[in-house]
């Protein structure tokens, strides 16, 4: 279980830094590339956490307390993986999901004091759910997972 744990932590920690990378290096910020009608890449920084919780909050205040936040999850999620049961591996899987993109986005926090988001989904000047990136998807992959092993019956 260790293996598949670190195997998808690894493995989204690459895919996020590849894709904020390639987004960086090719995009300006704030433009955008359609790619199939409601779906776009648009490079943008959010010093926010998850739909840009706290993005007004002063640097000094911000920033802190979403490294603080990250670091507690990261341990929380330590302790939970410690005590799964043997063969539990889509538990590993999420718990490596929430881990990869967690520390995803903590590196970019580090790094520039926010984080890279490119993946923009809805209809322009109508409706579009907040900007994401890879991290955030597996974060969230990771705990609609780990909510729908909460109840299956375990063995």
């Amino acid at each position: 279980m260790l293996l598949l744990f670190s195997f998808s932590a690894l493995t989204i920690l690459g895919l996020d830094f590849v894709t904020k990378w390639l987004v960086q290096a090719r995009f300006q910020l704030s433009e955008s590339l359609d790619l199939v009608p409601g779906v776009a890449l648009t490079y943008v920084m959010n010093p926010g956490a998850a739909f840009s919780l706290f993005a007004g909050q002063p640097s000094s205040l911000r920033l802190p307390l979403f490294i603080t936040v990250t670091v507690l999850a990261l341990v929380a999620v330590i302790f939970y993986f410690r005590r799964l049961p043997h063969g539990d591996h889509l538990s590993a899987l999420a718990l490596g999901l929430v881990s990869g993109g967690a520390i995803g986005n903590l590196v970019d926090r580090l790094r520039f004091g926010q984080v890279v988001d490119f993946i923009e989904v809805g209809v322009r000047g109508v409706y579009t759910w907040p900007v994401f990136n890879v991290a955030d998807s597996a974060v969230s992959v990771g705990v609609a997972l780990l909510i729908w092993r909460s109840f299956k019956p375990k063995r």
